[in-house]
């Protein structure tokens, strides 16, 4: 990913964060029942793996997770949500679940770690592969 194409998805990123805030997508939020058949298929989604990543094909910070964990030679269960019926809606259930509804959203045995920049910056760290170790 060039330096221009994450600024451009940074940027991207914030004004979806801002309009998100203020409400003007709340014609796409809906109330989400956790309780729900999808809610509990989502849920179980993220138990059945030790990483879990809901992702779209074409989104650069989802490739960027999954390069992490390939590089670091790590197993993981990648949903992506483009290629579903039921994607959008899994993606409010996550949003509901997570706090926010971009993706990637990546699960580490079970607890949301956040997205793309959240796993490098963990890896850069050294964090990442003590919460994969754990």
């Amino acid at each position: 990913m060039s330096i221009f194409d994450y600024i451009y998805w940074r940027i991207v990123d914030t004004i979806s964060f801002i309009l998100n805030l203020t409400g003007v997508f709340s014609s796409k939020r809906m109330a989400v029942d956790l309780s729900s058949p999808k809610a509990v298929f989502v849920k179980d989604l993220i138990k059945s793996d030790k990483i879990v990543i809901f992702s779209k094909s074409y989104c650069p910070y989802c490739k960027l997770a999954k390069e992490v964990f390939d590089k670091m030679k790590e197993k993981y269960t990648a949903i992506e949500l483009d290629g579903r019926d039921d994607g959008e809606e899994i993606q409010g259930i996550l949003g509901e679940i997570t706090g926010a509804r971009t993706v990637p959203r990546v699960f580490i045995k079970e607890n949301c770690v956040g997205g793309g920049s959240d796993v490098k910056t963990l890896y850069e760290k050294g964090d990442l592969q003590k919460l994969i170790a754990t």
